[in-house]
């Protein structure tokens, strides 16, 4: 049941990824864009979770999950701040 819930929240991630990019191609706002790419990263996440926790769980990759996780809130965070439009 885990299993199925670590793949739904990768494809939820990367519907919200795909919709914000989207919007982001129409408007050209760019919080848009880091939202974006801010979900990619969520994405990838996720998914570095499901191959942690299910596909090997012999192995650790906890910090790939956690570097992505910075990386991921770390984009989003530059783009509130300097996002001036």
């Amino acid at each position: 049941m885990a299993e199925a819930v670590y793949l739904l929240c990768a494809l939820t991630s990367a519907a919200c990824a795909v919709l914000l990019l989207r919007a982001w191609r129409r408007t050209r706002m760019k919080l848009l864009l880091y939202s974006g790419l801010c979900f990619t990263v969520f994405t990838l996440n996720n998914v570095l979770l499901f191959v942690d926790l299910v596909l090997i769980p012999a192995g650790d990759l906890s910090l790939a999950r956690t570097v992505t996780s910075l990386v991921g809130s770390g984009v989003l965070l530059f783009g509130l701040i300097w996002d001036v439009s």
